[in-house]
């Protein structure tokens, strides 16, 4: 076995091979850029070597150092995490030249499988079922057109070097896939400095079904069951979950032969996965293998109960898989949800800063419920416009579907992340969602389900009594240790006031406090709304995630302070809250709302992000939906249309500019 590796990667996959390796009794050595000097991965790691500038193409797609580094620690092997070098040959053999070993397969396979044209090729060969499409290299946006109308409208243009939801657009008509061609090259050049695309048939209403198979260098390959990664936004996966609530046995076993079929046909040696699309009648075809571990590997530890990092290693180590495929038994169900620095009621547009409060919800077991939090960021930490917006990977597990989901939305309700914008309201509000609940699901569920985008969900009468008694009870603690302070010059005295009125958004809410008491745990009986509410929690002054209990049902939620009230974060509601006395309320019934500074007349910068070009000239004539500027941010390209007609004012942003948040881009006329 190994007495020292590298990881080539960084965030929370560098994180997640380290705690393995530490508990295998194998030693760690950490790389990082400038942006990472104070990084969590470089903390926890053995030891750390500093590799470069900011931007990954300086640093962690630089090959040479990652060599180097492995030279100056003298670390025996590499494991390239996902993303960056974990699916580049050359890396492997450049490794191999050198004595180090890569923990992950062979150059052929990953020349085989990491092309997504070759291996649409090979899969052909080898009797996989593959969705209709083009395979070889389409040149220009002509020939693209061509393509895609022999192939039938809709087709998926798609990066042949990608992954990740880049380089990748659907296009419904010819006009799409002449904008959709040319981003998805400069998208794949800019990511995977390679350019390649092609097109395929895109199938409507699909779901993403993945297999994980496991491999060694001695012919024994197995499949570990499946994830349903339907739940996507522009192609990058939201949410997870294993096993899927859609394939039954027969289908299971299907799939899972031909990924190992095609593993072995390869000479597939360590973790890998096979993805599928799989149509309403469980028809599945072949997409593509990433020869690599993936983001989501989690889920499916969960319901095995085997570590697919320590087999891995093992397996690159020149080890036996220890388990047959009779042996692999899925137990219970697992969700993941991935948190990102984005912001969901901006269009999920990214987010970047420090993060001035990180607290996740208590890892390990809890009764019948595992909570497992994947992460590679600490309070205090920053999340950087260099590399992915992913803050954590926070899983459930449960013995049945819906025990999980309902463990992932108190988990979620519990997971208090400030300073960035986050998507956790997002991933609360799906938790709760028919759709998802019931299993219905497809890849374009997200875009089915909030066409016009995310919006704060609104709370129904039972919510808003449960958001009243939350906020009184918040209140009253805390005008109690103020008011009863045994240093006020006047500590108040006496029972606390009965009548209350709770401003819940823009609702005033007549409360009557039945009884109560001040101590800790707070207890207290109230009615609103028609309805008498039995409250109690141990919540403190500061506390910034109120739990307890209302008429016996236990209740998380997470309440910051705001002018003259409080926020309240709850099952993706996100609600502001006022406590008055009512004459106080009759008095804020009268003031004037505050509106909104008009923007109608300006194209302002969506987030944090560099201007990849301006596509207009002032005192020109714009229609609907003309491209106005294309902004990239975390590796992604955000085109910028116009919403209306319009004519071109004054620009102020140059191509090259990094812009803020909220930034003029330009003004109209």
């Amino acid at each position: 076995m190994f007495k020292k590796i590298l990881i080539a990667n960084r965030g929370e996959i560098a994180c997640r091979v380290i705690k393995t390796a530490r508990r295998m009794g194998i030693l760690t050595v950490a790389v990082y850029s400038d942006a990472d000097r104070d990084a969590l991965h470089v903390e926890m790691a053995d030891e750390a070597v500093h590799i470069g500038a900011a931007p990954a193409a300086e640093s962690y797609l630089v090959a040479e150092k990652i060599i180097a580094a492995c030279r100056e620690t003298g670390a025996e092997a590499v494991h390239p995490g996902y993303g960056f070098l974990s699916e580049r040959a050359s890396f492997c053999e450049a490794l191999e030249k050198e004595g180090i070993v890569f923990i992950g397969p062979k150059p052929k396979a990953i020349l085989a499988m990491g092309d997504k044209i070759e291996s649409k090729k090979f899969a052909n060969a080898a009797k996989v079922s593959t969705v209709p499409g083009y395979l070889g290299v389409i040149e220009d946006v002509a020939q693209a057109e061509k393509i895609a109308g022999e192939i039938g409208y809709p087709v998926m243009i798609k990066a042949s070097a990608g992954g990740g939801g880049k380089g990748m657009r659907i296009a419904w008509n010819e006009a799409e896939v002449h904008d959709g061609f040319d981003r998805a090259r400069s998208e794949a050049k800019s990511s995977f400095g390679d350019d390649r695309v092609f097109i395929e048939k895109y199938v409507v209403d699909p779901r993403h079904i993945e297999i994980q198979v496991l491999a060694d260098g001695h012919g024994n390959a197995v499949y570990l069951g499946e994830r349903e990664c339907s739940i996507q936004r522009r192609n990058q996966k939201v949410a997870e979950e294993a096993p899927s609530p859609f394939l039954d046995e027969k289908t299971r076993k299907a799939m899972g032969e031909q990924s190992i079929a095609l593993a072995k046909a390869v000479d597939y040696q360590s973790a890998g996965t096979v993805e599928f699309i799989v149509d309403r009648d469980r028809n599945f075809y072949f997409l593509e293998m990433n020869t690599r571990l993936q983001v989501e590997h989690p889920v499916t530890e969960l319901v095995t109960g085997i570590d697919l990092v320590e087999q891995m290693i093992r397996v690159a180590a020149g080890e036996k898989l220890p388990f047959a495929q009779k042996d692999i038994k899925l137990n219970g169900w697992a969700i993941e949800s991935r948190l990102y620095a984005e912001d969901p009621y901006r269009n999920f547009l990214p987010s970047i800063g420090r993060l001035t409060r990180y607290r996740p919800p208590a890892e390990g077991r809890h009764g019948d419920i595992i909570v497992r939090n994947d992460t590679g960021v600490y309070e205090g930490a920053e999340i950087s416009m260099y590399y992915d917006p992913m803050i954590a990977k926070l899983c459930t597990w449960a013995p049945d579907r819906l025990t999980a989901i309902d463990a992932m939305a108190e988990a979620l309700d519990a997971f208090v992340v400030d300073g960035i914008e986050h998507n956790v309201p997002f991933l609360s509000a799906l938790m709760k969602h028919p759709r998802w609940r019931e299993g219905r699901l497809s890849t374009g569920f997200i875009a089915e389900e909030y066409p016009d985008g995310f919006a704060p969900v609104e709370p129904d009468a039972s919510q808003k009594a449960a958001l009243a008694a939350i906020a009184l009870s918040a209140s009253l603690i805390e005008t109690n240790r103020r008011e009863r302070h045994g240093d006020r010059l006047r500590a108040a005295t006496g029972d606390l006031r009965s009548d209350w009125v709770v401003k819940v958004g823009g609702d005033y809410v007549a409360a009557s406090l039945l009884e109560g008491h001040v101590t800790i745990p707070f207890e207290m009986g109230m009615k609103a709304y028609g309805r008498e509410l039995h409250v109690v929690t141990n919540w403190r002054p500061g506390e910034p995630v109120w739990s307890g209990t209302i008429d016996g049902a236990k209740v998380i939620a997470q309440i910051r302070p705001v002018l003259n009230g409080l926020r309240i974060d709850w099952q993706g509601l996100s609600v502001r809250a006022k406590v008055f006395t009512p004459r106080h309320a009759e008095l804020d019934r009268l003031m004037p709302v505050k509106l909104p500074p008009d923007t109608s007349k300006l194209l302002l910068c969506p987030m944090p992000g560099l201007v990849v070009s301006i596509a207009v000239a002032e005192g020109q004539e714009v229609k609907a939906g003309e491209t106005l500027a294309v902004v990239e941010a975390m590796k992604m390209e955000n085109v910028l249309r116009a919403e209306r007609d319009l004519v071109v004012g004054k620009v102020k942003a140059k191509p090259g500019e990094s812009l803020a948040v909220d930034a003029v881009i330009m003004e109209f006329a």
